[in-house]
Protein backbone atom coordinates (compact mmCIF):
# COMPACT_ATOMS: atom_id res chain seq x y z
CA UNK A 1 0.00 0.00 0.00
CA UNK A 2 2.56 2.34 0.93
CA UNK A 3 4.40 1.65 -2.56
CA UNK A 4 0.73 1.96 -4.30
CA UNK A 5 0.42 5.41 -2.93
CA UNK A 6 3.72 6.64 -3.97
CA UNK A 7 2.84 5.22 -7.49
CA UNK A 8 -1.02 6.76 -7.45
CA UNK A 9 0.95 10.37 -6.26
CA UNK A 10 2.77 10.10 -9.39
CA UNK A 11 -0.22 9.04 -11.41
CA UNK A 12 -2.23 12.32 -10.18
CA UNK A 13 0.93 14.67 -11.55
CA UNK A 14 1.42 13.00 -14.40
CA UNK A 15 -2.31 12.04 -15.79
CA UNK A 16 -4.22 14.49 -16.92
CA UNK A 17 -7.63 12.22 -16.85
CA UNK A 18 -10.42 13.42 -14.44
CA UNK A 19 -13.39 10.90 -12.91
CA UNK A 20 -16.01 12.00 -11.26
CA UNK A 21 -14.75 15.62 -10.59
CA UNK A 22 -11.30 14.48 -9.57
CA UNK A 23 -7.74 13.23 -10.66
CA UNK A 24 -8.93 9.70 -11.65
CA UNK A 25 -5.73 8.36 -9.44
CA UNK A 26 -6.97 10.44 -6.34
CA UNK A 27 -9.18 7.10 -5.52
CA UNK A 28 -6.13 4.93 -5.31
CA UNK A 29 -3.91 7.18 -3.72
CA UNK A 30 -6.74 7.63 -0.58
CA UNK A 31 -7.33 4.35 -0.40
CA UNK A 32 -3.87 2.80 -0.11
CA UNK A 33 -3.07 5.60 2.67
CA UNK A 34 -5.88 5.00 4.21
CA UNK A 35 -4.72 1.32 4.51
CA UNK A 36 -1.57 1.43 5.63
CA UNK A 37 -3.06 3.59 8.61
CA UNK A 38 -5.72 0.95 9.50
CA UNK A 39 -2.87 -1.87 8.53
CA UNK A 40 -0.38 -0.77 10.89
CA UNK A 41 -3.36 0.10 13.76
CA UNK A 42 -4.69 -3.73 13.72
CA UNK A 43 -1.05 -5.09 13.55
CA UNK A 44 -0.24 -3.04 16.67
CA UNK A 45 -3.76 -4.63 18.04
CA UNK A 46 -3.38 -8.02 17.46
CA UNK A 47 0.22 -7.69 19.35
CA UNK A 48 -1.46 -7.00 22.54
CA UNK A 49 -3.65 -10.83 22.55
CA UNK A 50 -2.80 -12.62 25.30
CA UNK A 51 -4.54 -15.10 23.53
CA UNK A 52 -6.51 -16.55 20.16
CA UNK A 53 -3.19 -15.67 18.54
CA UNK A 54 -4.08 -17.93 15.76
CA UNK A 55 -7.10 -16.90 14.89
CA UNK A 56 -6.18 -13.29 15.00
CA UNK A 57 -3.44 -13.83 12.74
CA UNK A 58 -5.64 -15.62 10.33
CA UNK A 59 -8.25 -12.38 10.46
CA UNK A 60 -5.44 -10.22 10.03
CA UNK A 61 -5.00 -12.53 6.73
CA UNK A 62 -7.78 -12.18 5.74
CA UNK A 63 -7.72 -8.47 6.17
CA UNK A 64 -4.51 -8.31 4.07
CA UNK A 65 -5.87 -10.28 1.23
CA UNK A 66 -9.41 -8.46 1.03
CA UNK A 67 -7.33 -4.95 1.27
CA UNK A 68 -4.95 -6.41 -1.89
CA UNK A 69 -7.83 -7.82 -4.07
CA UNK A 70 -9.88 -4.24 -3.72
CA UNK A 71 -6.88 -2.66 -4.48
CA UNK A 72 -6.26 -4.53 -7.67
CA UNK A 73 -9.76 -3.91 -8.83
CA UNK A 74 -9.81 -0.11 -7.82
CA UNK A 75 -5.97 0.18 -10.13
CA UNK A 76 -7.53 -2.21 -12.96
CA UNK A 77 -10.48 0.46 -13.44
CA UNK A 78 -8.30 3.39 -13.14
CA UNK A 79 -6.18 2.02 -16.12
CA UNK A 80 -9.28 1.55 -17.83
CA UNK A 81 -10.37 5.01 -17.17
CA UNK A 82 -13.52 3.81 -15.52
CA UNK A 83 -15.72 4.41 -12.49
CA UNK A 84 -14.69 1.55 -10.17
CA UNK A 85 -17.58 1.81 -7.51
CA UNK A 86 -21.03 1.79 -8.05
CA UNK A 87 -20.49 1.26 -11.56
CA UNK A 88 -22.74 -1.51 -13.63
CA UNK A 89 -22.24 -0.05 -16.87
CA UNK A 90 -21.33 -3.37 -18.22
CA UNK A 91 -21.08 -7.31 -17.41
CA UNK A 92 -17.57 -6.96 -16.43
CA UNK A 93 -17.92 -3.55 -15.07
CA UNK A 94 -20.86 -4.89 -12.79
CA UNK A 95 -18.64 -8.06 -12.14
CA UNK A 96 -15.67 -6.16 -10.47
CA UNK A 97 -18.14 -3.78 -8.55
CA UNK A 98 -19.53 -7.61 -6.78
CA UNK A 99 -16.26 -8.71 -6.43
CA UNK A 100 -15.05 -5.67 -4.25
CA UNK A 101 -18.49 -5.54 -2.43
CA UNK A 102 -17.43 -9.33 -1.68
CA UNK A 103 -13.59 -8.36 -0.71
CA UNK A 104 -15.24 -5.19 1.36
CA UNK A 105 -17.48 -8.16 3.18
CA UNK A 106 -14.53 -10.04 4.04
CA UNK A 107 -12.71 -7.56 5.04
CA UNK A 108 -15.59 -6.15 7.56
CA UNK A 109 -15.74 -9.55 8.95
CA UNK A 110 -12.09 -9.97 9.79
CA UNK A 111 -11.86 -6.75 11.47
CA UNK A 112 -15.57 -8.08 13.36
CA UNK A 113 -13.24 -11.11 14.54
CA UNK A 114 -10.53 -8.77 15.83
CA UNK A 115 -12.64 -6.50 17.74
CA UNK A 116 -14.23 -9.74 19.46
CA UNK A 117 -10.94 -10.76 20.63
CA UNK A 118 -9.74 -7.50 21.74
CA UNK A 119 -13.22 -7.33 24.00
CA UNK A 120 -12.40 -10.82 25.33
CA UNK A 121 -8.45 -9.78 25.94
CA UNK A 122 -7.35 -9.32 29.51
CA UNK A 123 -4.87 -6.45 28.29
CA UNK A 124 -3.04 -4.96 31.83
CA UNK A 125 -3.73 -1.34 31.26
CA UNK A 126 -7.30 -0.86 31.51
CA UNK A 127 -7.47 2.36 29.79
CA UNK A 128 -5.60 0.71 27.08
CA UNK A 129 -7.14 -1.91 27.00
CA UNK A 130 -10.96 -0.25 26.70
CA UNK A 131 -9.50 2.81 23.99
CA UNK A 132 -8.61 -0.26 21.95
CA UNK A 133 -11.84 -2.08 21.90
CA UNK A 134 -14.14 0.75 21.61
CA UNK A 135 -12.24 2.32 18.85
CA UNK A 136 -12.57 -1.31 17.13
CA UNK A 137 -15.82 -1.29 17.47
CA UNK A 138 -16.72 2.28 16.12
CA UNK A 139 -13.99 1.42 13.50
CA UNK A 140 -16.40 -1.41 12.39
CA UNK A 141 -19.58 0.76 12.09
CA UNK A 142 -17.45 3.53 10.25
CA UNK A 143 -16.35 0.94 7.78
CA UNK A 144 -20.60 -0.51 7.55
CA UNK A 145 -21.45 3.22 6.00
CA UNK A 146 -20.05 1.96 3.03
CA UNK A 147 -22.69 -0.13 2.83
CA UNK A 148 -25.41 2.81 2.78
CA UNK A 149 -23.81 3.96 -0.36
CA UNK A 150 -24.17 1.08 -2.62
CA UNK A 151 -28.25 2.29 -2.01
CA UNK A 152 -29.38 3.90 -5.65
CA UNK A 153 -30.66 7.13 -5.34
CA UNK A 154 -34.13 8.34 -6.49
CA UNK A 155 -32.77 9.29 -9.98
CA UNK A 156 -31.37 5.92 -10.53
CA UNK A 157 -34.21 4.34 -9.51
CA UNK A 158 -36.45 6.17 -11.80
CA UNK A 159 -34.35 4.49 -14.71
CA UNK A 160 -33.73 0.78 -16.10
CA UNK A 161 -30.93 -0.60 -15.88
CA UNK A 162 -28.65 2.55 -14.06
CA UNK A 163 -24.95 2.43 -15.59
CA UNK A 164 -24.24 3.49 -12.17
CA UNK A 165 -25.94 2.14 -8.96
CA UNK A 166 -25.04 4.16 -5.89
CA UNK A 167 -23.37 6.75 -4.72
CA UNK A 168 -20.72 8.80 -2.26
CA UNK A 169 -23.40 12.05 -2.08
CA UNK A 170 -26.82 12.48 -0.42
CA UNK A 171 -29.12 15.25 -2.12
CA UNK A 172 -26.63 15.74 -4.96
CA UNK A 173 -25.08 13.86 -8.27
CA UNK A 174 -21.26 12.75 -7.18
CA UNK A 175 -19.29 14.62 -9.25
CA UNK A 176 -19.88 18.39 -8.35
CA UNK A 177 -18.91 20.41 -6.13
CA UNK A 178 -15.97 19.36 -3.85
CA UNK A 179 -14.22 20.13 -1.03
CA UNK A 180 -10.19 20.13 -1.82
CA UNK A 181 -7.78 17.62 -0.84
CA UNK A 182 -10.74 14.77 0.31
CA UNK A 183 -13.55 15.52 -2.65
CA UNK A 184 -16.51 15.42 -0.29
CA UNK A 185 -19.52 16.84 -1.58
CA UNK A 186 -19.50 20.63 -0.23
CA UNK A 187 -22.67 21.15 -2.10
CA UNK A 188 -24.76 18.46 -0.09
CA UNK A 189 -24.63 15.01 2.29
CA UNK A 190 -21.83 13.06 1.79
CA UNK A 191 -21.46 9.56 3.60
CA UNK A 192 -17.60 9.34 3.04
CA UNK A 193 -17.09 11.92 5.92
CA UNK A 194 -18.74 9.27 8.72
CA UNK A 195 -17.14 6.67 6.94
CA UNK A 196 -13.63 8.38 7.19
CA UNK A 197 -14.29 9.32 11.11
CA UNK A 198 -15.29 5.95 12.28
CA UNK A 199 -12.59 4.23 10.53
CA UNK A 200 -9.80 6.07 11.47
CA UNK A 201 -11.14 5.87 15.33
CA UNK A 202 -8.70 3.22 15.18
CA UNK A 203 -5.78 5.44 15.24
CA UNK A 204 -6.99 8.59 16.96
CA UNK A 205 -8.54 7.01 20.43
CA UNK A 206 -5.13 5.19 21.21
CA UNK A 207 -2.83 7.91 20.23
CA UNK A 208 -5.06 9.96 22.70
CA UNK A 209 -4.12 7.62 25.33
CA UNK A 210 -0.54 7.81 24.43
CA UNK A 211 -0.41 11.50 24.86
CA UNK A 212 -2.11 11.57 27.86
CA UNK A 213 0.94 8.60 29.08
CA UNK A 214 3.26 11.17 27.61
CA UNK A 215 2.09 13.96 29.28
CA UNK A 216 2.01 11.97 32.81
CA UNK A 217 5.72 12.96 34.28
CA UNK A 218 4.52 17.30 33.88
CA UNK A 219 1.41 16.32 34.61
CA UNK A 220 0.64 14.07 37.50
CA UNK A 221 -3.18 13.60 36.97
CA UNK A 222 -2.81 11.96 34.25
CA UNK A 223 0.06 8.72 35.91
CA UNK A 224 -3.49 7.76 37.59
CA UNK A 225 -4.55 5.27 35.61
CA UNK A 226 -8.31 5.79 36.84
CA UNK A 227 -8.05 9.24 35.51
CA UNK A 228 -6.93 7.89 31.85
CA UNK A 229 -9.49 5.50 32.17
CA UNK A 230 -12.20 8.04 32.69
CA UNK A 231 -10.88 10.24 30.11
CA UNK A 232 -10.53 7.09 27.89
CA UNK A 233 -14.25 6.43 28.47
CA UNK A 234 -15.74 10.04 27.81
CA UNK A 235 -13.24 10.80 24.88
CA UNK A 236 -15.01 7.03 23.39
CA UNK A 237 -18.43 8.23 23.79
CA UNK A 238 -18.09 11.93 22.60
CA UNK A 239 -16.24 10.04 18.94
CA UNK A 240 -19.07 7.74 19.08
CA UNK A 241 -22.02 10.58 19.15
CA UNK A 242 -19.80 12.62 16.82
CA UNK A 243 -20.06 10.01 14.47
CA UNK A 244 -23.48 9.52 14.95
CA UNK A 245 -23.93 13.02 14.33
CA UNK A 246 -21.98 13.33 10.75
CA UNK A 247 -24.13 9.86 10.03
CA UNK A 248 -27.31 11.63 10.23
CA UNK A 249 -25.88 15.22 8.96
CA UNK A 250 -25.17 13.40 5.89
CA UNK A 251 -27.86 10.90 5.51
CA UNK A 252 -30.15 14.04 5.71
CA UNK A 253 -28.04 15.91 2.30
CA UNK A 254 -26.24 18.24 4.23
CA UNK A 255 -22.82 19.36 3.76
CA UNK A 256 -20.45 19.13 6.38
CA UNK A 257 -19.26 22.97 6.57
CA UNK A 258 -23.06 24.24 6.12
CA UNK A 259 -25.23 22.64 9.28
CA UNK A 260 -28.56 23.54 10.05
CA UNK A 261 -29.95 24.17 13.84
CA UNK A 262 -30.45 20.75 14.78
CA UNK A 263 -26.54 19.40 13.57
CA UNK A 264 -25.19 22.85 15.69
CA UNK A 265 -27.49 21.78 18.33
CA UNK A 266 -26.18 18.33 18.47
CA UNK A 267 -22.76 19.19 18.23
CA UNK A 268 -22.90 21.82 21.03
CA UNK A 269 -24.54 18.90 23.28
CA UNK A 270 -21.57 16.64 22.52
CA UNK A 271 -18.89 19.37 23.43
CA UNK A 272 -20.54 20.65 26.33
CA UNK A 273 -21.30 16.97 28.01
CA UNK A 274 -17.92 15.61 27.08
CA UNK A 275 -16.34 18.90 28.14
CA UNK A 276 -17.59 19.00 31.44
CA UNK A 277 -17.45 15.18 31.67
CA UNK A 278 -13.72 15.51 30.57
CA UNK A 279 -13.46 17.88 34.00
CA UNK A 280 -15.06 15.52 36.55
CA UNK A 281 -13.18 12.97 35.66
CA UNK A 282 -9.91 15.42 36.37
CA UNK A 283 -11.46 17.23 39.59
CA UNK A 284 -12.69 13.86 40.83
CA UNK A 285 -8.55 12.36 40.63
CA UNK A 286 -7.48 12.26 43.91
CA UNK A 287 -3.21 12.57 44.79
CA UNK A 288 -1.98 9.95 46.18
CA UNK A 289 -1.40 10.82 49.70
CA UNK A 290 2.40 11.24 51.28
CA UNK A 291 3.44 8.66 53.80
CA UNK A 292 3.24 9.71 57.09
CA UNK A 293 6.44 9.41 59.12
CA UNK A 294 6.12 7.59 62.20
CA UNK A 295 5.73 9.33 65.40
CA UNK A 296 8.93 9.52 67.55
CA UNK A 297 8.94 6.62 70.59
CA UNK A 298 8.48 7.86 73.65
CA UNK A 299 11.38 7.72 75.72
CA UNK A 300 11.56 5.41 78.55
CA UNK A 301 11.69 6.64 81.95
CA UNK A 302 14.99 6.06 83.10
CA UNK A 303 16.27 3.85 86.08
CA UNK A 304 15.81 4.70 89.17
CA UNK A 305 19.36 5.79 90.90
CA UNK A 306 20.18 2.74 93.46
CA UNK A 307 19.91 3.80 97.34
CA UNK A 308 23.56 4.69 98.56
CA UNK A 309 24.64 2.84 101.21
CA UNK A 310 24.77 5.44 103.48
CA UNK A 311 20.72 5.01 103.66
CA UNK A 312 20.98 1.21 104.04
CA UNK A 313 23.27 1.62 107.07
Amino acid sequence: MGALALVSAVGILTDDRILVGVPIWTKPFKFSVSFVAYALSLAWMLSLLPRGRRVGWWAGTVITVASAGEMVLIVLQVIRGKQSHFNQATPFDNAVFQIMGGTVAALWLGALVIAVLLLRARILDRAMAWAVRLSSLIALAGAAVGFLMTTPTPEQLAVDNPPIAGAHAVGVPDGGPSMPLTGWASNGGDLRVPHFFGMHALQLLPLLLLVMASLAPRFTRFADERVRLRLTLTASAAYAATFVLLTWQALRGQALFAPDGATLAGAGAIVLLGGATAALSLRGASPSPSPTPPSPSPTPPSPAPAPSKELMS
